[in-house]
């Protein structure tokens, strides 16, 4: 199994503060944001392993070794993997709430959180969907790519993105969460090897598109004062709403400004 920590922990090898978002640095944030294809390249390296170990009988005699040499060592029904998956992103927030800022203010990075959820789903559930493998334990053909792992590397490379200026101390802090999600997810004969790989990179690719976007989207939620024709000013409303894909489910998670 210690060849699937050094996979999944990866980006720790590859890879301040700014106020809110106003039109007079709309050209630095865009600068910030532009899109790299070097970042890519990891997420892209994960994702086409999961792939083709849907295929590969290589790959597949290692998923299936892999289970074998697990399940002689750890007895599945560890929950921890539930809550890790959320630990990164959650990290952000209580570091801000105890004066450790991050990049972006509370409303411009749940914007960014928001997105990087939204697109993940986006990739996720149409695969869970088509049923391209079956679980480890049998229970269903949802096994590929690992939602929860997908959900923890898009929570740690937002939590890099948001202190890699600042503290990269703090920046790094959250891949060993999610590639230790991803190992309990074997660990708990929920996936197999592939499926984890997999879901890191797109977990990954989700944090940086959200990123990437981030400069239009942000236009979506900045207030714009308006005069009625009472001569009364005020600022449009503006609404978020992001699906979430869960084990049991799909749930929704919503971002009001008034």
């Amino acid at each position: 199994m210690r060849w699937i920590l050094i996979l999944l922990l990866c980006p720790l090898l590859g890879m301040g503060q700014t106020g809110p978002y106003n039109h007079a640095d709309s050209s630095a944030m865009d600068a910030a944001n532009t899109f790299k294809w070097k970042k890519l390249i990891i997420p892209s390296v994960f994702v086409g392993y999961g792939a083709a170990s849907l295929f590969s009988e290589e790959l597949i005699e290692l998923n299936t070794s892999t289970r074998y040499e697990t399940r002689e060592h750890i007895k599945p029904g560890a929950t921890i993997d539930n809550y890790m998956q959320y630990a990164p992103a959650a990290a952000v927030y209580g570091l801000n709430a105890f004066g450790i800022k991050g990049k972006h203010d509370l409303r411009d990075r749940t914007i960014i959180y928001g997105s990087s959820q939204l697109i993940l789903s986006a990739f996720i559930i149409p695969m869970k969907k088509l049923g391209l493998e079956v679980r480890p334990d049998g229970s269903n053909r949802a096994s590929f790519p690992s939602g929860h792992t997908a959900t923890a590397f898009s929570a740690a490379q937002f939590m890099f993105h948001e202190y890699k200026d600042s503290n990269p101390w703090i920046a790094f802090a959250g891949y060993p969460v999610a590639a230790a999600t991803g190992t309990y997810r074997i660990f708990n004969d929920r996936h197999w090897v592939g499926d984890v790989v997999a879901g890191a990179g797109i977990g990954m690719l989700s944090t940086e598109m959200a990123y990437w976007l981030f400069p239009y989207t942000s236009k979506l939620f900045h207030r714009q004062n308006h005069c009625d024709y009472h001569g009364h000013y005020g600022h449009h409303a503006s609404l978020l709403v992001t699906p979430t894909y869960q084990q049991h489910g799909i749930g929704i998670a919503m971002l009001s400004e008034f």
